[in-house]
């Protein structure tokens, strides 16, 4: 199994809940991305997904990297 794109869409800033406003992943999840497999790669995809769906109030943004 291949692994996904990666889901980073150059616009890297976490709200006050830790989410990136443009990917909606962790600071954790971003630094592991290359680290997992793509199994868990795709799980981390649909993840994102749930959280898009649950909007996610990206507004609250505090920090950039």
């Amino acid at each position: 199994m291949s692994g996904p794109m990666s889901p980073c869409i150059s616009v890297c800033a976490l709200d006050a809940r830790g989410y990136c406003s443009g990917c909606l992943r962790t600071r954790d999840e971003i630094a592991g991305w290359m680290r997992m497999s793509a199994a868990d790669q795709w799980v981390l995809v649909r993840r994102l997904d749930e959280r898009r769906a649950q909007g996610r109030d990206s507004s609250e943004t505090v920090v950039r990297r």
